[in-house]
């Protein structure tokens, strides 16, 4: 699978967020027992990895190429709240990422990766994609045709050149 199925690596993407949370998920909770040992630096490093690069260029590609559809197919309602909650993920992953960042150099103790924190942040993720998965993506591909899934699968792969 590459670029030229869009709307299929976005839900790709979903399965990587997938296993980052649960990754993020069991980090919190050996962190809390075990501190910032090996398995905990290599996991924080992993986890900050998806969600600093590959999570922010996910959700450009939505904002891009499936919230004005949503738009254009009079699902301004979705399309914002979609919106609002890729606002909201950024602030909580700002608000996660220096104890990762500590737990990744070996200098914080795991008692700094706030479990709540965590388990809010995987559930709005999962609401957030079940939302896309479940209304969004059918709908922004409604009317889309080769030419245009060509241009969208382009332009993806082109900003992570």
């Amino acid at each position: 699978m590459g670029f030229d199925q869009p709307f299929e690596m976005l839900l790709a993407c979903h399965e990587r967020v997938q296993r980052s949370l649960s990754l993020l998920l069991r980090l919190q909770a050996h962190a809390a027992v075990h501190g910032a040992d090996a398995q905990a630096r290599d996991a924080a490093r992993d986890v900050l990895r998806y969600f600093d690069l590959a999570g922010p260029k996910h959700h450009e590609d939505e904002e891009r190429h499936v919230l004005p559809r949503l738009r254009a197919h009079g699902l301004g309602a979705l399309a914002e709240r979609l919106a609002a909650e890729h606002a909201e993920m950024g602030q909580q992953w700002a608000a996660l990422r220096p104890a990762l960042q500590a737990l990744s150099d070996g200098n914080g103790n795991g008692m700094l990766l706030d479990a709540a924190a965590c388990r809010a942040y995987a559930d709005l993720y999962a609401a957030h994609m079940a939302a896309e998965e479940g209304q969004a993506f059918a709908a922004a591909t409604r009317d889309l045709d080769a030419a245009a899934l060509a241009a969208m699968g382009a332009e993806m792969a082109a900003r992570r050149r």
